[in-house]
C-alpha cells in the first residue's frame, strides 16, 4: 500500500472509498431498504430467472417473510459455455413483473457494456459479479450509472484490489457502492470457496462503504450457508445476499447451494435475532465506558 499514485493526503491508499473520505459511514437506500443503516439488510432469491412460475413462487415467500429485496440473474456469466446463461431480456421483463406484482426491489447482475443500460432500467441495485470485479470498462460504466452498485469481491482478489475496484466506480461519479464478500479460492476444497469472515470487519475499518456477505456462493453447499450467514452477521456485515429456490434439485444454476423456503425463513429469523443481540451488547459496552 505504498504506491504514491493512489495515496491521499492523509496517507490512506483509498482516496474516495477510504474511511476518512466522508464523515461517518455511508448508508445506501435501495428501494426503501437502508443498507449500512442500523438494521440488517436482507436480499433473497434464486440464482437465475428460469420462468415466470419459478420467480413468482420464490418472490411470494420472499415478500411474505418481510424481505424487500429480490435477487435473480437475467444474465448469467458461467464457467462453462454450455451451462445455463440466463434468459436475457426475457429475464429482465420477468424481474420487472416481480417488482410490480410483489412490490420488491430488484437486484440483478450486469455482465457487459452492451446490456448494461437494459439492466439499469429494471434493477434497483446493479451487481458487478466476482468474475467482473476488475473489468475496468464495466466499472467505469457503473460509475456513470444512477443506480447503486453491489460490487462482489473477485475469486482471488486481495482486500486492496477489491477496494481499488470500488475506487474506479466512485472516481467516475457514483458514490453509492456496496461491497459484497462472497468467498475466495484457497487450497481448501470442502466448500465451493472459502468464506473470508475476517475481511468484513477489515473492509469496514478501511472504508466508509457498507459491507454485506453472500454465504451462498462462499459455501456452495446449502448445509453450510446458514452457519456462514450467521457468522457474517456476527462479524459485522450490514446485510446478507442469500439464494433460495422452491425446487433446488431442478434449478438450472447453483441449486446445490439454494435454501428451501422454510430454511430461508429460518435464516431470516435467526439473522435478525443475532443483529439485535449484537446491538444490545454494543449498547451495554458503551454504557460501561
Amino acid at each position: 500500500m505504498s504506491n504514491p499514485d493512489y495515496v491521499n493526503d492523509s496517507g490512506n491508499p483509498f482516496k474516495l472509498v477510504g474511511s476518512d473520505s466522508i464523515p461517518g459511514r455511508l448508508a445506501v437506500d435501495v428501494f426503501g431498504v437502508l443498507i449500512g443503516g442500523p438494521e440488517l439488510a436482507f436480499i433473497g432469491g434464486p440464482c437465475g430467472v428460469e420462468s415466470k412460475d419459478q420467480v413468482f413462487a420464490v418472490a411470494r415467500y420472499i415478500a411474505d417473510s418481510g424481505v424487500k429485496l429480490f435477487r435473480a440473474g437475467a444474465f448469467k456469466p458461467r464457467t462453462s459455455p454450455y451451462s445455463f446463461q440466463g434468459l436475457g431480456p426475457e429475464g429482465l421483463a420477468l424481474l420487472s413483473a416481480v417488482k410490480q406484482e410483489f412490490d420488491l426491489g430488484i437486484v440483478t447482475e450486469a455482465v457487459d457494456l452492451d446490456t448494461f443500460s437494459d439492466v439499469e432500467q429494471v434493477a434497483d441495485l446493479i451487481q458487478i459479479g466476482a468474475r467482473n470485479m476488475q473489468n475496468f470498462a464495466l466499472l467505469r460504466r457503473a460509475g456513470h450509472c444512477d443506480k447503486p452498485i453491489l460490487l462482489k469481491r473477485g475469486q482471488g482478489a486481495t482486500l486492496e484490489e477489491w477496494l481499488l475496484a470500488a475506487e474506479y466506480i466512485l472516481s467516475e461519479g457514483n458514490p453509492r457502492v456496496i461491497l459484497c464478500e462472497r468467498g475466495i479460492r484457497t487450497w481448501s476444497n470442502y466448500a465451493r470457496n472459502t468464506f473470508d469472515v475476517s475481511v468484513i470487519p477489515a473492509a469496514k475499518v478501511l472504508t466508509h462503504l457498507p459491507v454485506i456477505a453472500d454465504p451462498s456462493h462462499a459455501a456452495g453447499r446449502k448445509e453450510l450457508v446458514i452457519p456462514c450467514a450467521l457468522a457474517g452477521v456476527a462479524a459485522g456485515a450490514d446485510g446478507l445476499l442469500v439464494e433460495t429456490h422452491c425446487q433446488p434439485s431442478s434449478a438450472l444454476s447453483d441449486g446445490q447451494q439454494a435454501l428451501l423456503p422454510n430454511e430461508f425463513l429460518m435464516l431470516v429469523n435467526h439473522a435478525f435475532k443475532i443483529k439485535k443481540c449484537l446491538q444490545s451488547i454494543n449498547a451495554n459496552i458503551e454504557l460501561c465506558f
